[in-house]
């Protein structure tokens, strides 16, 4: 994650070269969606659809997200920082100033805090994700993009707190393990409440299904009654 962080964070192209690369590439993603959709190779369409979209996304909507979202992040954590008066928030910048006892640290949400990543894949997979109807899938994208900013400051949080009770020595720990490990988990939890968990549920095997069968009706019983003495006329 680290080296797409860096890949992504190095390109920048001219506003001319970005609106032709742009127009180019998805021109040829759609035709290769066309395709895939025609031929009824939906494995292909899928990957295509949620690979294309993420590099589409991360080369051209990144660069003026980014900071935007570091400044809601920061603003979401200052809001706890002020409260408990553990940290202070420049919301312009994308700062925490995080006072310790033996000085003070200086946080900054950059391209890697700021959860475009995250959010640009589950934008992605939803976005492909067959399970939903059209109305379902834009419903969950605006309930995931705000659950991964709410998991993401609160990452944040943990990792100022950390540091201010625990000196600078604790930012490693903090930003390396304890806050990547809360992020994940919390971004899991997502995952199998919007993808595994409905799956499974939708799922149908012959005339097995993970959905909540109706109760029979009484007609069904007459129905059912009737068959049985057909059978034994027989």
């Amino acid at each position: 994650m680290q080296r797409l962080s860096t890949f992504f964070s190095t390109i920048n192209f001219s506003t001319t070269t970005k609106i032709i690369l742009f127009v180019v590439l998805t021109i040829i993603w759609l035709v290769n969606l066309r395709i895939f959709y025609r031929i009824k190779n939906q494995a292909a369409f899928i990957t295509v659809g949620m690979l294309g979209m993420f590099v589409l996304m991360m080369i051209f909507v990144r660069p003026w997200a980014t900071q935007p979202l570091a400044r809601i992040v920061a603003a979401l954590a200052g809001f706890v920082g002020r409260l408990t008066g553990t940290f202070t928030p420049f919301f312009k910048y994308g700062i925490l100033f995080v006072g310790t006892r033996n000085g003070s640290i200086t946080l900054q949400i950059d391209f890697e805090c700021s959860g475009i990543i995250e959010i640009m894949v589950y934008l992605s997979i939803l976005t492909f994700y067959r399970v939903y109807s059209v109305s379902e899938r834009a419903i969950l994208s605006a309930v995931g993009f705000i659950y991964i900013i709410v998991a993401n400051a609160l990452r944040i949080i943990i990792i100022a707190t950390m540091i201010h009770f625990g000196g600078e020595d604790m930012y490693y720990i903090a930003h390396t393990y304890v806050g990547r490990i809360f992020f994940y988990a919390a971004t899991i939890v997502l995952y199998f409440y919007v993808f595994t968990k409905s799956q499974v549920v939708r799922m149908k095997v012959g005339s097995f299904s993970y959905d909540k069968e109706k109760a029979p009706t009484k007609t069904d019983a007459a129905d059912d009654s009737s068959k049985e003495k057909a059978d034994e006329n027989k």
